[in-house]
């Protein structure tokens, strides 16, 4: 059960984090937006780590 529960909260962050990314915003505004949502969720996340994460986001979504 516990799974299937980080199997749905982690697509809700990928989920969230792609439509971010398509959303009509400068990048640096967005990326400020997934630091901040990932904070109120408990992730603390550094600057570069969202970045890569942005990039691997966007890597996967190019395929």
């Amino acid at each position: 059960m516990k799974s299937l529960l980080y199997a749905f909260l982690g697509g809700t962050i990928v989920g969230c984090g792609i439509a971010l990314l398509f959303a009509p915003a400068k990048g640096e505004d967005t990326r400020k937006r997934i630091k901040d949502l990932l904070k109120k969720k408990g992730i603390d996340f550094t600057d570069d780590e969202v970045e890569r994460l942005v990039d691997q986001i966007s890597a996967q979504v190019e395929q």
